[in-house]
């Protein structure tokens, strides 16, 4: 095998991950926000769960991209934990399509032949000004692509006859009796940790077995390494993450190896099994003794290439039946072994949704990021709680505290809007679509008025300050009158909310009730003022104290404009597109 040859074969393996990357990513493109509801509404049971995960995955190619989703989805508490274990159990299920997809396409009919006329559809579509056009020209580059790459593996795959000292290699290392099933599996771990993807793993084991590289037994080990390898992919993904994405993480492997457990027990039966369902196809069995394929286009090679997807399929759907009433002893081993951090003040602080993780798409980690925002929104909504605490405070001690929390909240606001628009800015460098590109923009607009929100906060423990360190006090009403301010701004922060979590879900369809908090605040602000103003003037009230209190309703009047913008925000990027 000569150096241009290992090259080819590199070569065409990229163009085989390029290709299925792109594949996917154009799916969820095309199809993400319906997938996305589809998801959250059909778990009502594990049954249900895994018939969704398994739909999912097979529409969408991609179990990690069905594993972002249901994570993301249990942070924001739209699925339990229960509910996210059974959908990745039925994810496993559906990721067995893509070895029968490429053993009756890439090995069978040979799709690659019509790859490059296709190829010319796609980029007529990945031009169209329409973004559902653009997504199905990427779906479409991204499948000509993958088969185009294993055509150019199996070419440059060497034929054994002319390399027998390759043969001899893996003669020697699969004939160590349970020893070799073991050394295979380990291979298969390795490849899928190396290569990141147990569907690339599986075309190269599917490409090895056609040629006769491998037995067809020790094929159905490395297949089993897979499944292995690709949770152990989605552990080191989630370490970065959050409690719940280690959890869903967590399940996977509990799951993957419990299974691979009891196939090496009962491993000659299980292949055994396979056999004998291939045989029912009309086909040699290919755990037979002396089993040999003499081509990929044999009934031999047609044998090996059915038998190891039937292995896949048959390992996935198996275990799934074996476990799925278990989930709750899963959900329960995984809470155990995970252990949630304990609860701090500065917990409630970190990111809670973002994680240095990989995501699939820009549309997925967009998900993530809003969840972070409406997270973000509540974390402010906080900071006005210990404000309204610190006005009416008289205890120089208690108001200290009070003021420092509010510092601290105004420096906690600084570094979530800057981590949010740190991941913002690499959701953008991606391939992104325009209505992705529209709520981007406006997720940079809102971090930057949450922010705001903080620094008001830390103002209005600043002008208390001011106040007490000129032994100024407000009386009963002056401290009613600001409640009541608060209360108003409190308010507008329901309504924020209310609005962030409705274009969160694709249902936003008016802000009215922004507005209607917002003329409040003005209203009250105005009359406030203008009330105090009438008592300064007639003597009534001290001149500096009244200073102090107007800079606070002044505030609070400010904070309520910088609620407005948000939902005035999402209404451009929801509202308005939602009408187009």
């Amino acid at each position: 095998m000569g150096i241009l040859q290992i090259f080819t074969l590199l070569g065409a393996l990229g163009m085989f991950l390029y290709g299925m990357n792109l594949m996917s990513s154009g799916l969820q493109k095309a199809s993400g926000n319906k997938l996305r509801s589809f998801l959250s509404a059909m778990t009502s049971n594990p049954f249900k769960g895994v018939l969704t995960g398994l739909g999912v995955t097979t529409v969408i190619q991609s179990s990690s991209a069905t594993t972002v989703m249901v994570v993301s989805f249990v942070n924001a508490g739209l699925l339990t934990l229960t509910q996210a274990i059974s959908v990745i159990m039925g994810a496993n299920i559906g990721t067995t399509v893509t070895a029968w997809m490429v053993s009756w396409l890439g090995f069978k009919a040979d799709i690659s032949v019509l790859a490059i006329p296709l190829m010319a559809l796609g980029f007529l579509f990945s031009n169209s000004k329409k973004n559902q056009r653009q997504n199905i020209g990427e779906l479409i580059v991204g499948f000509c692509l993958l088969f185009l790459g294993l055509s150019f593996m199996k070419e440059s795959v060497p034929d054994l006859n002319e390399t027998p000292e390759v043969l001899d290699f893996v003669k020697t290392w699969s004939s160590h009796g349970f020893a070799s099933v073991l050394i295979f599996l380990a291979f298969g771990t390795i490849l899928t940790l190396v290569l990141q993807s147990s569907s690339a793993t599986m075309a190269i084991t599917l490409i090895m077995l056609s040629m006769g590289w491998i037995p067809f037994n020790m094929a159905c080990a490395m297949v089993l390494g897979e499944n292995i390898g690709t949770t152990i992919t989605a552990n080191i993904a989630a370490s970065v993450g959050n409690t719940q994405a280690k959890r869903a993480a967590m399940s996977h492997t509990i799951f993957n190896l419990f299974g691979v457990i009891w196939a090496l027990i009962l491993f000659k039966p299980f292949l055994g099994l396979v056999g004998m369902i291939i045989e029912l196809f009309g086909l040699p069995n290919p755990t037979t003794e002396g089993f040999v394929v003499s081509s990929p286009t044999s009934d031999e090679g047609t044998s090996v290439l059915y038998g190891l997807s039937m292995l896949h399929t048959l390992f996935n759907t198996i275990n799934t039946f074996i476990l799925i009433w278990f989930v709750k002893a899963i959900e329960k081993a995984v809470v155990a072994i995970i252990k949630a951090p304990k609860e701090q003040d500065a917990d409630a602080f970190r990111l809670k949704y973002i994680s240095a993780g990989p995501l699939s798409t820009p549309e997925l980690a967009t998900e993530e990021a809003f969840n972070e925002i409406i997270h973000f929104a509540n974390i402010s909504r906080k900071g006005l709680g210990y404000a309204k605490m610190a006005i009416a405070e008289k205890d120089e001690d208690k108001f200290e505290e009070l003021r420092n929390k509010l510092v601290k909240y105004e420096e906690i606001s600084d570094r979530i809007e800057y981590e949010i628009a740190a991941f913002l800015n690499a959701v953008s460098a991606g391939d992104i679509s325009e209505s992705t590109s529209l709520k981007v923009k406006a997720m940079y607009k809102i971090i930057g008025e949450l922010e705001s929100l903080g620094d008001s906060g830390e103002l209005i423990s600043r002008i208390l300050s001011r106040r007490n360190v000129h032994n100024k006090t407000f009386d009963a009403t002056t401290i009613k009158k600001l409640e009541d301010m608060v209360d108003a701004v409190d308010k507008a922060y329901d309504a924020m909310i209310v609005n962030l979590e409705a274009a969160h879900k694709g249902e936003l369809q008016t802000i009215t009730n922004a507005y209607n908090a917002e003329d409040r605040i003005n209203r009250l602000r105005s009359n406030l003022r203008d009330a105090e103003i009438e008592d300064m003037e007639d003597g009534d009230k001290n001149y500096q104290t009244s200073v102090y209190y107007i800079d606070v309703v002044n505030e609070l009047e400010r904070m309520g404009d910088f609620l407005i913008n948000i939902s005035q925000e999402l209404e451009r990027a929801f509202v308005n597109k939602i009408h187009e």
